[in-house]
């Protein structure tokens, strides 16, 4: 007892647990009062037993076990977290107790299991079950098997799932237990009653005498269908539903009524077991099936046959097989065997059912040509084949087979087509058998009802009978319009003698009573709403790509065009018979006068001709005899104008009154397009083309027009042509246009040399474009690509806009408005519109013929070059063909296998090419998605990116053509992921995350895909999770919480707790489902329409003003409003502003209160909610409609409602524009309501910049506009609550395609930094850069770089670093705006804080660091140029009007090149002073008044303080010196500071790229050159201002001439003003000497290139203005420094020649400027330096020696060379030799030997050498000696005690014998050695030079010796001549030291150190580009710079070179001192 009562105090849950028996029974007990007491589901009381309810059922104690079954039982029942225990309590059920004698035990544990399934548990239920059927122990078996039964009995087939139960059960017959067999007897009964005959075919195989019995016990069983008598949890409703309905109505109704859910007819197929058949074929079939003889192609065929026989085959490749299958249909000619393929076929397509769709095209077509063969057992046999096909894919699929055999000639293919389409479409429905498959069977029936064949006219009965039944007589009869009574009655008496399957009544309901069919109606709309969206463009009917609204008349147009328009046909009359006509409608006199010699007697002709054709009655009025006789003579040749206009409107009048027919039209078109580009009369020839138009279609009207025009050569007959049909098309809308004659017409114009043809021809392009879209824009890729990027930005144009709707040629189509709407649902079903509607417009080529048997061989061949070029054959077909038709032969399953190909080249290949496909074929692509869209998906797993990659692409291509609801479709998509492949199933899922959100209705199959998306949900690899997590919100979207959540129920427990998680989450943020498209209902019908009529109706008035017909729903008009003309559309906006006004009294008093409800911290409570996640968090990818509905909530409170119905008003957009309006009006007024409501109207403006309407997006920026500045001027700040709702979403459109819309966003983030930190916005920003959108990612960059500029370093967050390195990442960007965007904001760093920037932007590859170098060099320091300027003059500048100079350079040139500039530059400057007064566009602070200038001095206050450089920074050794040195000019003193600095300004807007402010700034520069006083104040600016002008011509070069946009005559006037500027500057030789070297070199380059430019020519007066250049070209080298420009042109020379691109002509032009100035040498043979001339000879020798330059193509350059050293000889004799010295080593130089032959040669007095000594020492030196003294000195350097005089001695050596070779003796030493060696000479170099001042001969200054010789050379300390030498080097560079007094002193210099070396080594040639930043960036500070210079130093400029001296000196002796 003492053991007792230890027990007794514990408490209930450990004494469960005890180990004593009895203590657990009293556990068990108490445990089922304590289950029982418990009221509360969730109590936590529940928790602490669950993990021990195992242990309750499986109790080794039999008594206590029966209390834990009860209590189990219990807690199951009632505790809410029972279902977590389902698994392992079942088990042990199954393993534990059914095993147990007691039958309590038993009929316990089964009722734990029924319970579990009652708590949703079935699916861990059944499986426990099932898989206690294998456990060895018969009791288990027997009790498992009737626990199934009951819970089947029970809960019934929809719970408990039954395919795995059928399937176990054949199994069970065979146990050796009677008991077993007789449980599964019960089983098998029950599962009978519920499904029916669909268990026969499992059940087959039992044994007979079990199967008879079955069948005995089947028999007895009632007809009525069992009903499910428990309910799960979640059915509580039903069942009180159910019971409800028992009570009340008693019995059989109730019954009914709930039937018709359970009864749903299983599929017996599903229940059914794949049979795998393919590695059962016979090893040898495909030898047999090829073998001779018929017997071994028979046993072949019966082995497939056998196999074919089972009822559900395993899926697999059956390519082959199916193509063997084919071959013996096709071409056997033994009709048995045809027989039997036919069978196997029929096999295959049965019992692989959708699987087989992939090869149903390759087989349709085979079948239906062989229903030629008569004997019916083939016939039976292939009817059976083909219907067993069709079943496993869609109509739409085959019909282009179908209809391909339509038009046979043999009776009987087109007999069985119509029959086997009849049997078709008994197993469509409404929805499957939509109007455009019946618009395209229906004509081919037609055709064959009057057949002369009896059985095909009863085929097509019975086709069209059996259409009308299934689709009603309504859909059908608008095709059969032109029956006769008789053959419209034999097909209403056939679609009564057919039974549809099911039989379902509504088909033959509909098309008998009214009421049936009205009924039926919405059945047909609901599938088109729910199928249409998945399709990618569900457009109107009347346009392309647009698809933003419905117009109204367009579709009823088209609809109704085949069966309403009958043409009216009219016989040729001869001209006697019009005459008769004619006299009998109009007036004798007319009739005489028509072909008067007087013209005023043919105009009064005419006006009574007109009077009595307006007269007449259309029934009466001859139209053909009326136009012959306007046609008589003269007729359309006819010369007065007034007649002509009279009779072309005549010929309108007529088209438009009469009926006018086409022989009547073929008579006057000639005299319409004759006319049409006649100026006086083409309007009315316009006229009379629209109206023949209307008369006779404008398809016919336009290809008769167009070919008409072009065979003319008129060219403005062709240009006003193309411009009217462009028109036409707007006016007649797309419909029957033959776009393939257009697009060769249009090529043709393409290639016009008119460029109004041309352009003419890219507006049509434009207009088509609008309606056929992209596909349009192949036919042009053959194109140039000038004109293809002209065509492209034309088609750029028009994706903005839609179709505007049809308002001509449509007045035939009356009534039948609920058709056409009806029609448009059916095509939006169909996913095309008028996308498919134009994809169908296109020829297609069929290349099936194309696809040869040896194509197809080469694809499949070992060798993968082999197969390669298959490839290559295959892409070069479909390229030629542009468009093809589905039918593409047995290419499909060649490409397919290509896929697979090892070689991945191979794989890429066929990936681009199937590509080509999906563009090539359009929509029809369809047919082809299983066999070659999902093996794409299959590479998607391939390891390789770019494959992956390529085939993504490849994807999204033909998704773009198909729409995704085919690839949901069957197992194929689940199949994929079901391949553990993690690159597969991370890209799939990618995939489906992305395209999902954007369908309203997917495929039931879709959920085949859950499985394995929580199989990836939990998969080892990161990336396959992550998107799978991304794509479940997608999946829930489409299939629903419940749905996703019950399919968890067969995950394994520990997998099912984190997806059930993950599922929560993703409810969380699951996408709302798109919305319908607008005007789907019959209400948004009814207002579209009535919209459209409204809105076309002016159009119709007043056709002109095209801007307004653009668009219907689409805002084009009211943002055009604001940019283009305001007078062209006021009209327009008038109409649509008028009905507002009508809105009743009552509602305007509503509106009149505030709009804003002023609630006390409504705002904060808000913020709070938001905060606490009560509310959802202001943050999506795309609004979904919980959004939308949460905003709806909170504005309600504290908007008037007024205002919030028309925020939010669903289809009139006008609203919320009106609405915006009144915002924007009472923003002052009610501004505390609106801060009140701020965050509520920055999230309703964030809704509508994700929507399309540009007119709501326009008023809402221009809201923002208002709303910014208003809050700035009350000290508002927005908080982060508003900021981060809002900024996210503005910054998005900032990458719109609009500039309009871009320039306002940019405009509204400017504001906004006023009320908002931009250290804030900057991260929002810089958000923005990661975006897809590029343009989004240039703005956002531009934007960071403004606030860098103008908030400082500061406002780069979270740091500047890292800030830097995100920016600098895009200027490795593949878009070249993002690039430079990214470069110039690192640039605005640069400006802030310098050289600092490269380390805050971290590594940069090479080449991005030298884009952003080169940038810097360019950009630095222009921000300083311009910031000087006062701000206020900066906002004056910003608010000016921008001046057009168009007007005043209108008037043709002067005839003279000298006259003609001057001219233009004249009108510029009179502009300039007009403009004074009315619209400055420079402040007046930046014209050139010197005369102001000169006399004012209080305006040196107003100069900003410009950067000071210190110029003693240049010889200080340490710091690295900077290229800060400017030229002077000697003339500077003469003008005042401002002046040059006025100059600088308008200078640097020379190379403006903005040509108007160019050619006012050259304006202004010419009028101080004209002036003589003036012109001195240019001296020091020469080099800055030509850089300037080389610019602006390389601008114009490269960039003006590119652009179409620009007007020519622009650009003629700019460089008209550039080259009257530089000839009124080289008139002055005084300023033209001025010019550099470098400069020269670059304008010579500049102007030559202008001169050989072609497009300069096809300017008007192109010519003069070459003309001009060549006058100027003259000018320079007359006047320019002659040494100088002679440099310039012998460097030109020698780089036109280096470089390949150079043209010849380019080099001949710079020679024969080289023969000029040697003709002038005589007598400029003083002014020139000839070291420099010899060294810019010898540089070129270098380059071009003499076999090189024998070498070129022409001898001229080497004959020039000779011909100028020639005569240089000639005029300086053998002084020549003494001007070698600037040549660094004259003994490799050719140059002397050169000479010294030509002096040999010829007569002039002879030469000594100067170097006869040295050479002599040369010659005496032999190898030996050389040898010797080398040896001697290195064994010096070798010991230790030598080594300082060794290495003394080779440097004074090498010195002495430059040219001295030491590779011998240093090849054998060590690396060591050589080092020490090369350090020592170096040092000894060093030293020298620092004392004597000397330039080694040995060492080379580099081209930028400031960058690469700056700073201490190995450690070494520099010396200060060294940066002594580079300032000299600097000096030469910019020109400096190009006279001779200067190298005199610098001699003189070098003379006081004991030795006299040259000048320079290799003086490096410095073009303009170089010296842009020493010029043209940083002209102020040079200029402070020399003033301070000058007031230190020197009062006059005479003294300057003599104090520079003694300056250097003293510095030289500072720094020395300092040293010390």
């Amino acid at each position: 007892m003492g053991d007792d009562s230890e027990w007794m105090k514990l408490p209930i849950d450990q004494k469960c647990e005890h180990k004593v028996w009895k203590a657990r029974l009293n556990g068990y007990e108490e445990a089922l009062k304590l289950f029982q007491r418990i009221e509360d589901e969730k109590s936590p009381e529940w928790g602490k037993y669950l993990g021990m309810l195992k242990k309750f059922v499986t109790e080794s104690n039999a008594v206590a076990q029966l209390k834990g079954l009860e209590a189990a039982l219990v807690y199951v029942e009632n505790a809410h977290v029972a279902g977590k225990t389902s698994g392992e309590v079942v088990s042990g059920v199954v393993n534990k107790v059914f095993n147990q004698p007691k039958a309590r035990a038993k009929e316990l544990g089964s009722d734990i299991c029924l319970m579990y399934i009652e708590i949703e548990k079935a699916e861990v239920v059944q499986e426990e079950l099932i898989k206690g059927l294998d456990n060895k122990n018969p009791k288990i078996v027997v009790t498992c098997i009737e626990t199934l039964r009951k819970a089947l009995s029970e809960f019934g087939s929809k719970i408990i799932t039954l395919k795995p139960v059928v399937k176990i059960l054949p199994k069970q017959f065979e146990s050796r237990e009677k008991a077993v067999r007789d449980e599964a007897k019960l089983l098998a009964i029950e599962i009978y009653k519920w499904i029916r005959d669909a268990l026969r075919p499992p059940l087959q195989g039992i044994n007979s005498v079990q199967l008879k019995e079955l069948e005995e016990e089947w028999v007895k069983l009632p007809t009525t269908p069992p009903k499910q008598s428990r309910f799960l949890r979640s059915q509580q409703a039903l069942k009180a539903k159910f019971e409800e309905q028992r009570q009340s109505a008693g019995g059989d109704e109730a019954d009914g009524g709930d039937d018709d859910e359970p009864a749903v007819q299983v599929d017996p197929y599903e229940l059914l077991e794949p049979v795998e058949i393919l590695s059962k074929l016979p090893k040898d079939f495909y030898d047999k099936i090829e073998a001779k003889k018929w017997q071994e192609r028979k046993e072949a065929l019966e082995a497939v046959e056998t196999l074919a026989k089972n009822p559900k085959l395993e899926n697999g490749d059956y390519g082959d097989l199916v193509r063997s299958l084919r071959k013996v249909i096709g071409k056997d000619a033994n009709v048995m065997l045809v027989t039997l393929a036919a069978k196997c076929l029929a096999g295959l397509a049965a019992g692989l059912r959708k699987k087989f769709g992939t090869y149903a095209g390759h087989v349709v077509p085979t079948i239906l040509e062989k229903f030629k063969e008569k004997k019916p057992q083939v016939v039976q046999a292939l009817q059976e084949a083909i219907d067993a096909v069709f079943l496993t894919t869609t109509l739409q699929n085959i019909s282009e087979d179908v209809l391909a055999v339509m038009d046979n000639k043999n009776p009987s293919i087109k007999q069985q087509a119509s029959l086997f389409l009849a049997r078709s479409f008994r197993q469509c429905t409404q929805a499957t058998l939509p109007k455009s498959m019946l618009k395209a069977f229906c004509p081919a029936f037609l055709k064959q009802v009057n057949d002369s064949a009896p059985e095909v006219r009863d085929a097509a009965y019975e086709a069209l009978g059996t259409a009308m039944k299934v689709v009603g007589e309504k859909a059908v009869n608008p095709f059969l319009a032109d029956l006769d009574k008789l053959k419209l009655d034999k097909i209403k008496e056939s679609a009564d003698k057919v039974e549809l399957p099911g039989k379902k009544g509504g088909g033959g309901g509909a098309e008998k009573k009214e009421k049936p069919a009205a009924k039926a109606a919405p059945t047909v709309e609901a599938p088109s709403k729910s199928s249409g969206p998945p399709k990618k463009a569900p457009a109107p009917k009347s346009g392309g790509p647009a698809k933003k609204g419905k117009p109204n008349s367009a579709p009823s147009a088209k609809g109704k065009k085949a069966p309403e328009v009958k043409e009216f046909i009219e016989t040729e009359l001869s001209i006697e018979v019009c005459e008769e006509k004619s006299a009998m409608v109009l007036p004798a006199s007319c009739m005489q006068l028509l072909d008067s010699a007087n013209w005023k007697e043919r105009l009064a002709s005419m006006e009574e001709f007109q009077k009595a054709v307006e007269q007449m009655d259309k029934s009466e009025m001859p139209c053909q005899a009326l136009v012959r006789m306007l046609a008589k003579k003269p007729g359309w040749k006819e010369t007065n104008f007034q007649v002509m206009q009279m009779k072309l409107h005549i010929v309108g009048l007529i088209a438009q009154k009469g009926s006018f027919s086409k022989t009547s039209a073929q008579v006057v078109l000639d005299g319409l397009v004759d006319k049409i580009g006649d100026v006086k009369c083409g309007n009315k020839a316009k006229e009379g083309l629209t109206a023949t138009a209307e008369a006779c279609s404008l398809p016919w009207t336009a290809e008769q027009v167009v070919s008409m025009v072009f065979a003319q050569k008129n060219p403005k007959n062709q240009a006003e042509t193309l411009n009217w049909l462009a028109n036409a098309m707007k006016e007649f809308g797309f419909a029957g246009i033959n776009v393939k004659a257009f697009i060769n017409n249009v090529k043709t114009a393409l290639g016009a040399t008119n460029p109004a043809v041309r352009t003419a021809a890219i507006t049509l392009l434009g207009v088509m474009f609008l309606y056929m879209g992209a596909p349009l824009r192949m036919f042009f890729e053959d194109e140039k690509p000038a004109l293809l990027k002209q065509i492209d930005d034309e088609f750029e144009k028009m994706q903005v806009q839609s179709p505007p709707a049809a308002f001509r040629g449509v007045k035939k189509g009356g009534g039948g408005a609920e058709e056409d709407g009806e029609e448009a649902d059916e095509q939006e079903e169909d996913g095309g519109g008028t996308a498919s509607d134009i994809m169908d417009l296109l020829p297609r080529t069929d290349i099936s013929d194309k696809i040869t048997q040896e194509m197809v061989d080469k694809l499949g061949d070992k060798n993968w070059k082999i197969r390669k070029e298959g490839l290559d054959e295959v892409a070069a077909v479909i390229s030629e063909a542009k468009f093809i038709q589905a039918s593409i032969g047995e290419l499909p399953v060649a490409l397919r296998g290509r896929l697979n190909d090892s070689n991945k080249i191979l794989v890429q290949q066929t990936l681009t090419i199937l590509q080509q496909v999906a563009v090539a074929m359009g929509p029809a692509l369809k047919q082809h998605i299983k066999t070659l869209g999902m093996p794409v998906i299959t590479v998607l797993g391939d390891s390789k990116t770019n494959v992956r990659a390529s085939a993504m692409t490849t994807l999204q291509s033909w998704v773009d053509q198909t729409g995704m609801k085919d690839w949901l479709e069957g197992e194929d998509l689940s199949e994929e992921l079901k391949r553990e492949n993690p690159f597969l199933r991370q890209e799939v899922l990618g995939w489906l995350a992305e395209k999902l959100p954007t369908l309203r209705t997917v495929p039931a199959d879709l959920a085949l895909c859950v499985p394995y998306l929580y199989a990836c949900l939990e998969d080892r690899n990161g990336d396959v999770r992550k998107k799978a997590q991304d794509a479940l919100p997608t999946f829930m979207m489409h299939l629903g919480y419940e749905k996703m959540l019950k399919a968890t129920g067969k995950l394994k427990p520990a997998s099912k707790e984190p997806v059930c998680a993950l599922l929560e989450k993703a409810r969380a943020v699951m996408p709302a489902k798109p919305a319908p498209p607008p005007g789907k209902s019959g209400t948004a019908k009814s207002t579209n329409g009535s919209a459209l009529t409204g809105k076309s109706a002016p159009s119709k008035a007043k056709p002109k003003p095209v801007v307004d017909d653009d668009d219907d729903d689409e805002p084009e008009p009211e943002s055009k409003k604001k940019v283009v003309k305001p007078g062209a559309p006021k009209k327009g906006v008038i109409g649509k502003k008028a009905p507002p006004p009508k809105a009743n009294v009552k509602d305007e008093e509503d509106r009149s209160g505030a709009i804003f409800v002023l609630i006390p911290n409504g705002k904060e409570q808000r913020i709070k909610e938001e905060k606490g996640l009560k509310v959802l968090k202001w943050n999506f990818q795309t609004p979904r409609d919980e959004y939308v509905d949460q905003l709806k909530t909170q504005m309600s409170t504290c908007f008037a409602k007024w205002l919030q119905d028309e925020l939010f008003h669903a289809t009139d957009f006008q609203r919320q524009v009106k609405a915006i309006g009144v915002m924007g009006e009472r923003l002052e007024e009610e501004l505390e309501g609106t801060i009140g409501c701020l965050d509520l109207i920055l999230k309703w403006f964030t809704l509508r910049f994700f929507e399309t309407n540009s007119t709501v997006l326009m008023k809402v920026l221009e809201y923002l506009k208002l709303l910014f500045p208003t809050l700035s001027r009350e000290n508002y700040h927005l908080n982060e609550y508003e900021a981060s709702s809002f900024i996210p979403y503005l910054i998005l459109k900032v990458g719109e395609s609009k500039d309009v819309v871009r320039k306002d966003v940019r405009a509204i983030l400017g504001m906004l930094c006023k009320v908002y930190p931009a250290s804030k916005v900057f991260p929002f920003l810089m958000e923005g850069t990661k975006s897809k959108n590029s343009k989004q990612r240039a703005e956002c960059l531009e934007e960071l770089g403004c606030l860098i500029e103008n908030y400082g370093m500061n406002v780069c967050q979270p740091t500047p670093a890292k800030s830097l390195k995100e920016i600098a990442v895009h200027i490795g960007d593949r878009d070249t705006s993002v690039r430079n965007a990214a470069l110039n904001t690192v640039v605005a760093v640069y400006n802030v804080c310098g050289d600092q920037v490269y380390k805050l932007i971290g590594n940069l590859s090479e080449k991005e660091m030298s884009m952003l170098e080169e940038r810097v060099k360019r950009s630095a320091k222009k921000t300083t140029a311009a910031a000087p300027a006062p701000a206020r003059q900066a906002s004056d500048r910003e608010r000016a009007a921008p001046a057009n100079p168009h007007a005043t350079f209108m008037r043709k040139p002067a005839q003279t090149p000298q006259e003609d500039v001057p001219n233009k530059l004249k009108q510029a400057r009179a502009q300039n002073a007009e403009r004074e007064h009315s619209h400055p566009s420079i402040p007046k602070e930046f014209q050139l008044d010197l005369d102001m200038i000169e006399n004012d001095h209080t305006r040196v206050s107003e100069l900003p303080d410009l950067v000071q450089h210190k110029l003693d920074e240049l010889l200080e050794p340490i710091v690295m010196p900077e290229p800060k040195i400017r030229s002077v000019s000697p003339h500077f003193d003469d003008l005042h500071n401002s002046t040059a600095s006025t100059i600088n300004f308008v200078i640097s807007q020379v190379a403006s790229g903005d040509i108007n402010t160019s050619i006012q700034a050259l304006a202004q520069i010419d009028e101080v050159l004209k002036q003589e006083g003036k012109a001195e104040a240019m001296s020091g600016h020469i080099d800055q201002f030509l850089i300037a002008t080389l610019m602006q011509l390389r601008l114009i070069y490269n960039t003006h001439m590119a652009d179409d946009r620009l007007d020519k005559k622009d650009i003629f006037k700019l460089y008209s003003c550039i080259i009257g500027n530089m000839l009124s500057l080289f008139s002055m030789e005084s300023l033209a000497r001025e010019a550099s070297m470098g400069v020269l070199k670059d304008l010579m380059h500049g102007l030559i290139t202008l001169m050989l430019d072609a497009r300069v020519e096809d300017i008007e007066d192109g010519q003069q203005l070459i003309r001009s250049v060549n006058l100027l070209v003259v000018k320079v080298l007359e006047k320019s420094d002659q040494t100088n420009i002679l440099s310039a042109l012998l460097v030109l020379l020698q780089d036109s020649l280096t470089t390949s691109s150079g043209s010849a002509m380019l080099s001949e032009l710079i020679m024969k400027c080289l023969w000029r100035m040697i003709r002038f040498l005589p007598e400029n043979i003083n002014n020139i330096n000839l070291d420099r001339i010899l060294l810019d000879v010898h540089n070129f020798m270098k380059v071009f020696p003499k076999e090189k330059l024998k070498q070129l193509k022409s001898d001229v350059p080497h004959r020039t060379l000779k011909t100028l050293l020639h005569t240089l000889c000639k005029l300086t004799g053998s002084k020549i030799l003494d001007h070698l010295s600037m040549i660094e080593n004259r003994n490799d130089s050719e140059l002397e030997a050169h000479l010294r032959r030509v002096f040999k040669h010829s007569n002039f007095p002879g030469v000594k050498s100067d170097r006869g000594t040295e050479k002599g020492q040369d010659d005496r030196m032999s190898k030996a000696k050389v040898s010797d003294i080398l040896s001697e000195i290195f064994k010096k350097i070798g010991s230790k005690e030598n080594t300082k005089e060794g290495l003394t001695e080779l440097y004074e050596y090498k010195q002495k014998y430059s040219d001295a070779d030491l590779e011998p003796f240093l090849r054998n030493t060590s690396q060591f050695f050589q080092s020490y060696v090369e350090r020592g000479l170096r040092v000894i170099e060093s030293e020298r030079e620092g004392k004597a001042r000397i330039q080694p001969s040995s060492t080379v200054i580099p081209q930028h010796g400031l960058d690469s010789g700056s700073g201490p050379m190995n450690g070494e300390e520099m010396k200060p001549a060294v940066y002594y030498e580079r300032l000299k080097i600097l000096r030469q560079r910019q020109g400096l030291e190009n006279n001779s007094r200067q190298a005199q002193l610098v001699q003189q210099e070098e003379g006081e150190s004991g030795q006299t070396r040259p000048i320079l080594s290799k003086p490096s040639v410095a073009s303009s580009t170089d010296m842009l930043q020493s010029k043209l960036s940083q002209l102020k500070e040079s200029r402070e710079s020399h003033f301070q210079q000058e007031a230190s130093h020197s009062p006059t400029r005479s003294s300057s070179p003599s104090a520079n001296l003694d300056d250097l000196r003293k510095r030289l002796e500072r720094i020395k001192s300092k040293r010390q």
